[in-house]
């Protein structure tokens, strides 16, 4: 199925047919997101360029949503317009070599191994609604457990596919769907999908195997007002099936209140991943001894003590198998539905065993809304490797401020800062700080 062209073609019948109909222009809403983003990684140990990164860049991301035009089936588009400019990038804090990566950490690479001055792209969604099911098709970016979209740099990263949600039965959320490409945060290609260990140099086809279908579904069932459980179901065509189980409650105690969080993958090969043939011609899972094929089982278990404007945090996972947690991941930034995937790291390789604490205060509790901190610490060991075991940690800080009146209410103010200690194979240790400034203008 191509789908590229069929949002635009919504899109047009949607305007022609239906501009005028009420609902499709009183419904419709707009918004530009600015943001500014700063990051300074040092990588600490290694002689691998780059030895340091460094980039800032200011971002504009235009979001329109229609409404729905009249009528049993209803029909809308949404449009996604992003932009972003380099305000500082050397080639020495910038440049990946090719074989490497096809970017920085924020924008594309130019041709010198430069940062580009800009990059934008634009993505186009049309949808139907009927009764309490909405089906899209176009840009999408669904935050599931078996797949969500990364926004940890200047622009969002967005997939290209089709998705229908349904609220048809009281309490139940169904998701089903298929995606085809992703394009990175730092990219304006769109690009069929893959997993690390298969998305290496693009110029050399045993490490960059892709696939061009990622099918998935799933359910949230609300039990009650305490208690969320969830299935969900992903398949990477020719890498990897992956079921989830997951479940969320909240217990309010005689003081204060515990949420638990409880979510379990079990992940195998498909198709050319499940054959030798398969393997050795790319269609690889990254791990240590697994010989490239996805055998993975992954449980976690965290826990959230709040009380006033304190939470405590602690939490446990374990990656069991011979190949590291498989999730879509295109090698230019991608984010995993895992507890331990923090600011630097992920604590997903093979046989990986993490504990994590952390707390966090919300200020408004004594008087100051919209200023809050978090902490939390990692420590991940038994990672299977050469040799012996190894192990890693991980330190995250972050303080974030919302001004909440005046001229510039809605403006957010957020400082991060991580440090990764890690003797895994290819992990560098490193020091990193994020500045970054959000705001987002309402248009109507």
């Amino acid at each position: 199925m191509y789908i590229k062209s069929l949002p635009v073609a919504v899109a047009l019948a949607t305007l022609s047919l239906g501009a005028q109909a009420a609902g499709f222009v009183e419904d419709s809403k707009a918004s530009i997101g600015l943001r500014n983003f700063y990051i300074i990684t040092d990588n600490r140990n290694g002689t691998a360029k780059p030895s340091k990164q460094e980039e800032w860049g200011q971002a504009a991301v235009l979001n329109f949503q229609s409404g729905f035009t009249q009528g049993t089936v209803g029909f809308g588009v949404d449009v996604l317009g992003m932009t972003a400019i380099r305000l500082d990038s050397g080639k020495g804090t910038h440049y990946n070599p090719e074989s490497v990566s096809k970017g920085g950490t924020v924008f594309p690479t130019d041709s010198d191994g430069r940062a580009v001055d800009d990059f934008s792209s634009m993505g186009v969604t049309g949808k139907v609604k009927f009764s309490k099911t909405e089906a899209r098709i176009g840009t999408l970016q669904p935050k599931l457990p078996v797949v969500t979209y990364n926004d940890g740099r200047l622009l969002p990263q967005t997939f290209e596919g089709a998705q229908v949600t349904s609220n048809e039965i009281d309490n139940f959320t169904f998701v089903g769907g298929k995606l085809e490409h992703a394009k990175g945060r730092n990219s304006t290609n769109m690009e069929s999908l893959t997993i690390a260990g298969s998305n290496g140099n693009p110029q050399t086809a045993t490490s960059n195997k892709r696939s061009n279908a990622f099918y998935y579904g799933g359910a949230d069932w609300k039990v009650n007002k305490d208690l969320t459980l969830q299935y969900y179901y992903g398949n990477l065509d020719d890498f990897y099936k992956q079921h989830f189980l997951g479940a969320n409650h909240t217990l309010a105690l005689p003081v204060g209140s515990l949420k638990t969080d409880l979510r379990y993958f079990y992940s195998d090969s498909d198709g050319k991943n499940a054959s030798t043939e398969g393997r050795l011609a790319g269609y690889r899972a990254s791990g240590y001894q697994n010989n490239g094929e996805v055998d993975n089982r992954t449980w976690s278990a965290k826990f959230t003590y709040g009380l006033g404007g304190h939470s405590l945090i602690a939490g446990y996972q374990r990656v069991n198998g011979t190949s590291d947690f498989p999730f879509l991941n295109q090698g230019d930034g991608s984010s995993s539905y895992l507890i331990t995937d923090v600011q630097i790291g992920k604590f997903q390789r093979a046989g990986e065993r993490t504990w994590l604490a952390g707390y966090a205060y919300d200020f408004a509790t004594v008087g100051i809304p919209g200023l809050t901190f978090n902490t939390l610490y990692l420590k991940g060991d038994n990672i299977n490797a050469p040799g012996s075991d190894r192990s890693e940690w991980e330190r995250d800080v972050s303080i974030q401020y919302a001004i909440q009146e005046g001229l510039f209410k809605g403006v957010a103010f957020q400082v991060r800062n991580a440090a990764l200690r890690s003797d895994a194979v290819g992990q560098r240790d490193q020091d990193e700080t994020r500045v970054i400034v959000n705001y987002t203008v309402a248009l109507f």
